[in-house]
C-alpha cells in the first residue's frame, strides 16, 4: 500500500507529460500500481465530489472553463468507460502543432475537476490529454454510445445558461477543436497594376449539424457574421469572412499557438 500523497507525487509527474516508464524508474513504483491510481484518482471521501450529483444539482462553479472545456468536448473530445468499474475516462485530442493549445486543454480540465489529475499520453502528431473521474458523464451529459454525429447533441438547461454567460470562451474551445484562422489571399486591379490582396478568416468544419447549430447560434449571440460554404458528403464549413467580425474573432480567441 502506498501512501497518498506518494500516489498523488506519481500521477503530478504524469500530468507534466512523463511517460510510465519515467516514472516508475524514478520513484521505484511499479508501472501496474501507476496506471491502476490513473483510473481511481478520487480519494474515497471525495468519490462523490460533483456539482451534479448534489441533492440539489448545480452547476459547476468554474463556469468559465467549463464553457471552453465544453466546445473542446464537442470538438475533439470522448469518455469512455473504464474496465472493472474504475470510472470513465475524459480524452481531448490535441495537435502537436499547437503546445499553447495543449496547456490551455489541461488547465481547462484541471480547473474543473481540481480533485482529479490531468495526464498526456503521446500519439503520433497529437496528444491525448486525459483525466479520470466517475463523474464525467455528470459533467456532460452528451456523453452516448457511437459517434457525435450519428446521435443527438442538445445542451441541457444549466449548460447553455453557462454557454450564455461566457459565450467566447464557448466558442474558443470549438475553434480551438474543430476550427481554425488562416489567411486566404486574391488579386485586384489597382491603378492598372494587378495586387495581392490578403485577408483573415476563420473555419469551423464539424459533421454533426447540432454542434453546427450551437456554433453559428453562438455566433449569433455576440453579434458574429457567418455563412457556410461549400458542403461535402462528410461535414460542412462555417465561415466567418467579413473584416468586423474577424476583428471580433481576433479580440475574443485569435489563431492557435
Amino acid at each position: 500500500m502506498y501512501a497518498l500523497e506518494t500516489r498523488r507525487q506519481a500521477l503530478t509527474l504524469l500530468s507534466q507529460g512523463r511517460s510510465l516508464n519515467s516514472v516508475s524508474k524514478q520513484t521505484g513504483i511499479s508501472r501496474f500500481a501507476i496506471r491502476s491510481w490513473q483510473a481511481r484518482i478520487e480519494p474515497l471521501s471525495r468519490k462523490t465530489e460533483c456539482p451534479r450529483c448534489e441533492q440539489l444539482p448545480r452547476p459547476p462553479e468554474a463556469a468559465m472553463a467549463y464553457a471552453y472545456l465544453l466546445g473542446l468536448y464537442l470538438g475533439d473530445g470522448c469518455i469512455s468507460r473504464q474496465p472493472r468499474n474504475r470510472g470513465y475516462a475524459l480524452r481531448i485530442a490535441c495537435a502537436d502543432a499547437w503546445p499553447g493549445l495543449i496547456a490551455a486543454c489541461r488547465r481547462a480540465v484541471q480547473t474543473v475537476r481540481p480533485m482529479n489529475s490531468v495526464c498526456v499520453a503521446r500519439g503520433e502528431g497529437c496528444v491525448m490529454v486525459t483525466s479520470y473521474s466517475a463523474h464525467w458523464p455528470c459533467l456532460f451529459p452528451q456523453h452516448g454510445p457511437g459517434k457525435k454525429h450519428e446521435r443527438p447533441i442538445v445542451l441541457e438547461r444549466w449548460q447553455q445558461e453557462i454557454v450564455d454567460e461566457h459565450p467566447w470562451e464557448f466558442l474558443r474551445g470549438l475553434i480551438h477543436s474543430d476550427g481554425c484562422r488562416i489567411t486566404n489571399w486574391t488579386t485586384r486591379m489597382v491603378g492598372g497594376e494587378r495586387k495581392r490582396y490578403e485577408y483573415p478568416r476563420y473555419f469551423f468544419t464539424n459533421t454533426s449539424a447540432d454542434i453546427l447549430r450551437l456554433y453559428t447560434d453562438t455566433l449569433d449571440k455576440v453579434g458574429v457574421a457567418w455563412r457556410p460554404t461549400r458542403q461535402s458528403r462528410r461535414a460542412e464549413n462555417i465561415s466567418v469572412a467579413r473584416k468586423a467580425s474577424v476583428a471580433l474573432m481576433d479580440q475574443h480567441i485569435g489563431p492557435k499557438y
